[in-house]
C-alpha cells in the first residue's frame, strides 16, 4: 500500500510566536553556541554571514566571540527585532542587519564570508526548510576555504507505534472510541504529524534516509530522495507508523563532534519528529522485518515544502542487506554462511 502525504501551509517567519519556539529551544541554542564557542579560532576576526538571522541569535554568539563583521540576512519583517536585539547588547559596529532575501543581498565591496552561519533546518530537516537560500550564499559569498556551521546533516527514519492514533482512543471514559480513532488516522495519512515520539515507541534501528555534506550539495540533489529500507524489529510491538528525525554536525576542533539531534532518545527541539501515520496497526514481532519505501519529493507549488509518499513492501519480496539480522529463512542461512566463512579465514 502507498500513501501520499501534503503539507498545509504554516505559520510564516513574521510570527514571532515561531520566534519565541525557537528561542525557547535549549538544545538547538546550545548547540550553535557550544559550537561558536568550541571554534572561537575560527570566528575572531573574520567575516560572518547569518542567513536567516531571525532575532539575531546566531549573529550575537558570533558577535560575541570576536568576530570582526557580521552580516545579519533576514527577509522577514523579524528583522527589526534583529536591529533592536543588537542595539540592547551593543553591537552595532559588529552586526549589520540586512533586510532582504539573501539572494538580492551584495555585500560592501563585494566582501566574502569566512563562515556561513544559518539554522536554516525545517521539519524532518527540509520541510519549510531554507537550505536552498544556503547553497546560493555558499556559492556566492562563502571564501573557497571558508567554513558552514552547520557542516552536514542526516535524515533517519524507523517504523514505530502511534498510540496517540490507536490506544488511547480504545477507552475514553469507559467508552470505545476506535471509530473516531479510525476517522483520526485516516485524516493523519493525508499528511504528516509533527509530534513527540518517545523513545520506547520505536520499533527498530533507524535507518539513514539522507547525508548532506553542506559543501558540497546543489539544490537539484534535493529535488526527490527516495530509499527502500528493510528495518528489523528489535522487539515485539504495534507497528502503526514510520518516524523520521534528522541531525545537524558542527565543525569541531575536540575529537567530539557538536552534533544537534532530533532523535527521540535525545532533548527535545521544537522541530519534534514526524510520523506518516499508518490506516491501520500491524503487530510485529521481535526479528521481524519491516520493509517500506520513502519518498519525499519538493512540492510545485512551493519549493520550500516537501511532500512525503510512503509505501509498505513485502520483505519476502525485496532484496535485504547482506548482514541482515532478521527471522527470514533465506537470511539466517546467509549469516550461517558468512559466520562460517570469517571463522575458516581466522583459522586457516
Amino acid at each position: 500500500m502507498t500513501w501520499k502525504l501534503q503539507h498545509q501551509e504554516g505559520e510564516t517567519y513574521n510570527h514571532s510566536k515561531i520566534h519565541r519556539l525557537m528561542l525557547r529551544d535549549k538544545a538547538r541554542n546550545r548547540a550553535y553556541k557550544q559550537a561558536i564557542e568550541d571554534n572561537k579560532d575560527i570566528f575572531e576576526g573574520k567575516v560572518i554571514l547569518d542567513v536567516g538571522a531571525g532575532t539575531g541569535i546566531l549573529s550575537v554568539f558570533c558577535a560575541q566571540a570576536g568576530c570582526r563583521k557580521v552580516f545579519a540576512v533576514e527577509a522577514s519583517d523579524i528583522y527589526k527585532i534583529a536591529e533592536e536585539v543588537v542595539k540592547e547588547n551593543n553591537l552595532e559596529d559588529t552586526i549589520q542587519v540586512i533586510h532582504d532575501r539573501i539572494e538580492n543581498v551584495t555585500l560592501p565591496g563585494n566582501i566574502k564570508a569566512d563562515v556561513i552561519i544559518s539554522e536554516w533546518m525545517g521539519f524532518y530537516l527540509l520541510h519549510e526548510g531554507m537550505l536552498d537560500s544556503v547553497i546560493w550564499a555558499r556559492d556566492h559569498f562563502l571564501k573557497d576555504d571558508g567554513m558552514l556551521f552547520p557542516e552536514s546533516a542526516t535524515i533517519y527514519s524507523a517504523p514505530c507505534s502511534v498510540p496517540s492514533m490507536y490506544e488511547e482512543w480504545e477507552d475514553v471514559e469507559g467508552i470505545s472510541m476506535k471509530s473516531f480513532a479510525s476517522k483520526l488516522r485516516s485524516q493523519a495519512s493525508q499528511k504528516p504529524d509533527t509530534t513527540i515520539v518517545k523513545p520506547e515507541q520505536i520499533l527498530a534501528d533507524p535507518e539513514v534516509v539522507l547525508w548532506i555534506d553542506l559543501r558540497e550539495v546543489t539544490v537539484e540533489d534535493l529535488h526527490c530522495i527516495k530509499v527502500q529500507h528493510i528495518a528489523v524489529a528489535n522487539k515485539d510491538g504495534k507497528y502503526q507508523g514510520i518516524c523520521i528525525w534528522f541531525t545537524c554536525t558542527f565543525p569541531s576542533s575536540s575529537t567530539e563532534p557538536i552534533i544537534l539531534s532530533t532523535d527521540p532518545d535525545e532533548e527535545e527541539t521544537h522541530w519534534k519528529q514526524t510520523t506518516v501515520v499508518l490506516p491501520n496497526e500491524c503487530h510485529v514481532a521481535e526479528l521481524e522485518p519491516i520493509a517500506y519505501e520513502l519518498v519525499l519529493t519538493r512540492s510545485e507549488n512551493n519549493d520550500r515544502h516537501y511532500n512525503i509518499e510512503v509505501t509498505m513492501l513485502d520483505p519476502e519480496e525485496v532484496e535485504h542487506p547482506e548482514y541482515c539480522s532478521c527471522h527470514m529463512t533465506k537470511c539466517i542461512l546467509v549469516r550461517a554462511m558468512l559466520e562460517k566463512y570469517e571463522k575458516n579465514e581466522e583459522n586457516p
